[in-house]
């Protein structure tokens, strides 16, 4: 899967993981995949919740070490 771009949420709690996410995405083309890192634990169900807010496909979520790795899709 290509990501377009990334954004490093890491060490920041909610909502800046989310407010970071959504400027990206803005700045984004349909169908381009954003990726956001985050140690914040609450952004498992924050991204969920905004995914479906927003229109944005969640892809994929993963843990690694303490670290949450989400994959959206722009609507």
């Amino acid at each position: 899967m290509d990501i377009h771009q990334e954004v490093d949420a890491r060490g920041l709690n909610c909502p800046l993981p989310i407010l970071k996410a959504k400027k990206a995405l803005a700045q984004m083309q349909s169908g381009q995949v954003l990726k956001v890192l985050a140690t914040d634990t609450g952004s498992m169900a924050d991204f969920k919740a905004f995914a479906t807010q927003t229109g944005n496909e969640l892809l994929e979520q993963t843990s690694e070490g303490g670290e949450f790795i989400h994959l959206l899709r722009r609507r």
